[in-house]
């Protein structure tokens, strides 16, 4: 019984894609930097055969493990199993929103060991895909340390820890390999399909039940959630290699602080059109546009004029074939922000359309 980590169903060409480079772009491989003219001397380098480099990242990466898994746990629901991470002394736990799904009771065990605690539900935020649960017994829970995902530069070190496939407490090693990645999930039973803006992209292995676990740097601070794994379509559907995704810390952070302590999301910082839709298939079995059901009451779509029966084919200019794209655009825009919406109305004229963008809800 497990809970799968969240797919992008996607091959790598696809997911590159979603972030706004064209098919068959690749991050490439970083030249080696050749020495300034006039530099110091460079250190001389260790002799041929020397353990002296590997041991000492073998000893980073042990007390990095050492430092943090005690932070980390599994969290087990009647239908599957992830990961989370221990928020405060409290008893809060942060993870994935898909990860609990619909359950509102679960139980927590630490990843090094014990015994499996109590723990509830205190509230999803599904559009961002994370959640916050509180054990009835925190005695003995250590606090992880998190760090500041602004400051990320790719090529760094990172390890990610969780529970995948069930094996408690398991670690795998990689680098941020991009950064601000915007990524959609797959909509299915427990979650509606999240929206990731500035993603971590990431080589460490990200296997199901990775979900809502750690992504730590080699300071063992926690700097990013595993949420999402890219699908290769010519690998039959199965796991592109090297590619997984992770909610950033100071969004998960940001977010999992406003539920521990009000009990909600107050403040999503997220900007919403305020509609309602579903994507709408043309005669040729193509997606190309977003069939507006409902316009939300004080929301910016019905303040600008967008009504039911519209479809709206770009925001920005960028097209929206489908709701994911749509959600994709609005993800990296800010509420407040002015958006030009094109429309096609019901008796088939075309329009673009200001909306001053209101903010997601919370709750």
């Amino acid at each position: 019984m497990r809970k799968p980590t969240r797919e992008i169903v996607a091959g790598v060409a696809a997911a590159v894609l979603i972030a706004g480079c064209g098919p068959l772009t690749s991050t490439g491989i970083a030249s080696p930097t050749a020495t300034p003219t006039g530099s110091p001397t460079s250190p001389s380098p260790s002799p041929p055969g020397s353990a002296a480099p590997v041991q000492s990242l073998e000893a980073a990466y042990e007390k990095v493990i050492a430092d943090v898994l005690p932070s980390i746990v599994q969290i087990t629901t009647k239908v599957g199993l992830g990961s989370g991470i221990v928020l405060d002394s409290e008893g809060h736990i942060v993870t994935n929103a898909h990860v609990v799904g619909e359950a509102t009771e679960m139980e927590v065990t630490i990843a090094t060991g014990g015994t499996a605690r109590p723990a509830r539900l205190v509230k999803s935020f599904s559009p961002g895909d994370l959640a916050v649960i509180k054990v009835d017994d925190p005695n003995g829970l250590r606090p992880a340390r998190f760090g500041d995902s602004s400051k990320l530069r790719v090529g760094q070190i990172v390890l990610a820890m969780g529970n995948p496939l069930g094996l408690s407490g398991s670690v795998t090693n990689g680098i941020i390999s991009a950064l601000g990645r915007t990524v959609t999930e797959p909509q299915n039973p427990g979650s509606p399909g999240a929206t990731i803006a500035g993603a971590i992209q990431t080589s460490a292995a990200i296997n199901p039940g990775n979900s809502g676990g750690a992504l730590v740097d080699l300071s063992g601070q926690v700097i990013g959630i595993p949420t999402l794994a890219a699908l290769d379509p010519d690998l039959g559907g199965g796991a592109a290699p090297g590619i997984g995704f992770a909610i950033p810390s100071n969004t998960a952070i940001d977010i999992a602080t406003q539920i521990a302590r009000d009990g909600k999301v107050t403040n999503s910082h997220r900007a919403a059109l305020g509609i309602r839709g579903s994507t709408v298939v043309g005669s040729d079995g193509e997606p190309n546009g977003v069939g507006v059901v409902r316009a939300e009451a004080g929301g910016g779509a019905r303040k600008a004029g967008i009504r039911a029966g519209d479809v709206i084919v770009s925001i920005n200019g960028k097209k929206t074939p489908t709701m994911a794209d749509l959600a994709e655009v609005i993800a990296t825009l800010k509420p407040g922000d002015q958006a030009k919406v094109g429309v096609i109305r019901e008796d088939g004229t075309k329009e673009t359309i200001n909306v001053t963008l209101g903010q997601l809800p919370g709750d």
